[in-house]
């Protein structure tokens, strides 16, 4: 029994059994056999366990010699009898003439329908003979059944489809041809779903050729305002996009009641580059950085798309698009990337991101500092270059520098504000963003100087003269010192000699960001040996020693609650 249930159970070989006699002989389309049996006085209506009578078994072979001799039985052709045979249906509400147009039997049909068999008669689940037909590809049985007066747009099915959505889904190109010429174009399912979004959705070129030839609205809108070039888009039926394109379908039309999708959004969403690619040339670009509009980019970053994140930036599309917190709770693809990104530092479409110069705020500089992994820092230096003081204070804009875009003011001062908040991981970042040229003085905050480890602050003290401290922040030092919470290094306590003073007045002339990312100091006329010293390679960096806490995530949620913004510029 088990091995009936796994393989599926075929209730055919039941029936066989239990069928009457005239309806087993009927089903083998023996006529002989079938009159004699009717002469000795076997019924012809005896049904089965499905309802099946003798008519029904004929029908269904295709034995046109059997339905014709059954027929007679039943009472002739002009008899009350003969309409109530011809017309009996099974437990499922099949009829004959439904049974014989499903199986392709068009001469079955043909007599059926001479015999007044209903046309229209629909079974339990809302289907009828042109539908059967339809469905099953017959193009011969759809003529005859639409040549004698089947209804062409009854619904059928759950979902109120007709025949001509039938036909399409199916892809019966000659059975479209007929229908188009009978049936209304526009006629939707409960979804408003017409029968050209269906070739649309399902990749069917020829009958949606058909339906526009027609007259069928490429434009047309499903309940939910999709069309038949977003639902195109987004299944990457290349040739449908083009021939809908071709014939007037609108890339601008707002395919969404929550927010104004349009089908470049479900080319980038489900990675179709080459559709994507023909839509970047039509789509108007105030969907990039529109006020009330959503950047394709938020898309492709939800579902890991990094090649549709590749194509928009390169065609020119904003990595910072548009503030998207009032429609989708997203302020950046940026922030959205590297939320996505929750097992690893960073993903493609971050990298892609931040290579083409997306803007940092706070949220972007925790994911980089809030952590004892450095790899999103150490992206982020790759593509960004950290400018002197003076330049940032006078805001003097370079846009780019050594093939690196410079980091705005705003973008400095945040960056400032979250390594304050997460000193307990400085010894991760302090001496990534120290040899990327940041001014040490910057961070000889409060904040720093009472909470840095040992280490870490013995590292920025290196960076700066210790003896021009202000009084305040001596202050802390000594506590600490006292309360043997920071273990000073021995040459802390005497004048700062003169080689570092030399070295800090270099580093000052020349800039950090010269000094410390360019091999401008072996330009110098000084002996080699003199390099690493003033570069201050010769400072040991502080090791991590804290275990890691609670994962990335749970940090930046903390900190958002939590953290204190910290004016330094």
């Amino acid at each position: 029994m088990s091995n009936v249930l796994n393989q599926g159970m075929d209730f055919t070989e039941c029936y066989r059994d239990t069928v009457s006699s005239v309806a087993a002989a009927a089903r083998s389309g023996c006529r002989k056999l079938v009159s004699k049996l009717i002469k000795r006085g076997f019924s012809v209506d005896c049904r089965d366990n499905r309802g099946w009578n003798a008519l029904h078994e004929a029908a269904a072979a295709g034995s046109k010699e059997c339905v014709q001799e059954l027929l007679s039985a039943a009472g002739g052709d002009t008899s009350h009898g003969l309409r109530a045979y011809v017309n009996s249906l099974t437990h499922e509400g099949e009829s004959a003439c439904y049974l014989a147009a499903k199986c392709g039997h068009l001469s079955v049909v043909r007599l059926l329908l001479k015999a007044h068999a209903n046309i229209n008669q629909l079974t339990n689940d809302l289907s009828c003979p042109l539908y059967a037909a339809v469905d099953a590809g017959y193009t011969e049985v759809v003529e005859l059944l639409i040549s004698k007066g089947a209804e062409v747009n009854g619904t059928h099915t759950a979902s109120c489809w007709t025949c001509l959505h039938q036909a399409v889904y199916k892809g019966h190109i000659e059975s479209v041809r007929l229908l188009v010429n009978v049936c209304k174009l526009e006629v939707h399912d409960d979804h408003k779903i017409s029968p050209l979004f269906v070739a649309a959705q399902y990749g069917q070129q020829e009958c949606m050729e058909i339906l526009v030839n027609a007259g069928a609205n490429v434009n047309t809108q499903a309940a939910d305002l999709a069309t038949p070039l977003l639902i195109a888009s987004q299944e990457g039926h290349m040739a449908c996009v083009d021939f809908l394109l071709n014939h007037g379908a609108d890339p601008n039309v707002a395919c969404s009641q929550d927010w104004p999708q349009l089908p470049i959004h479900a080319a980038a969403e489900f990675g179709h580059i080459g559709i994507l690619k023909k839509l970047i040339t039509v789509t108007d670009r105030v969907c990039d950085r529109g006020d009330g509009m959503v950047s394709p980019l938020y898309v492709a970053v939800n579902r890991h798309q990094w090649k549709s994140v590749e194509l928009l930036l390169r065609e020119g599309y904003s990595p910072d698009a548009q503030d998207c917190t009032q429609t989708l709770g997203l302020r950046s693809p940026l922030s959205f990337a590297l939320c996505r990104s929750s097992n690893n530092p960073y993903s493609e479409s971050a990298r892609l991101l931040v290579a083409a110069g997306a803007s940092l705020s706070e949220e972007e500089w925790v994911y980089a500092l809030a952590t004892d992994q450095t790899d999103l820092l150490q992206l982020i230096l790759k593509h960004r270059w950290i400018p002197r003081l003076e330049i940032l204070t006078r805001e003097c804009y370079v846009p780019h520098y050594c093939g690196k875009t410079m980091l705005k003011l705003q973008e400095v001062r945040d960056l400032l504000c979250v390594a304050l908040n997460q000193v307990r991981f400085a010894a991760c970042w302090l001496s990534l963003i120290l040899k990327a040229g940041l001014e040490p003085s910057l961070l000889l905050q409060p904040n720093m100087l009472e909470y840095a480890d040992s280490d870490v602050l013995n590292y920025l003290l290196e960076f700066v003269n210790w003896s021009t401290l202000s009084p305040h922040l001596k202050h802390i030092l000594y506590r600490r010192q006292a309360e043997k919470t920071w273990h000073s290094l021995p040459h802390f306590d005497s004048i700062t000699g003169l080689s570092h003073i030399c070295r800090l007045q270099v580093r000052s002339v020349l800039g950090p960001d010269l000094l410390m990312r360019t091999n401008i100091v072996q330009q110098l006329p000084i002996p080699s040996p003199l390099n690493d010293f003033l570069q201050f390679r010769d400072i040991q960096e502080p090791l991590y020693k804290q275990p890691p806490s609670s994962p990335l995530l749970n940090r930046i949620e903390r900190y958002r609650s939590t953290h204190q913004h910290i004016h330094i510029l």
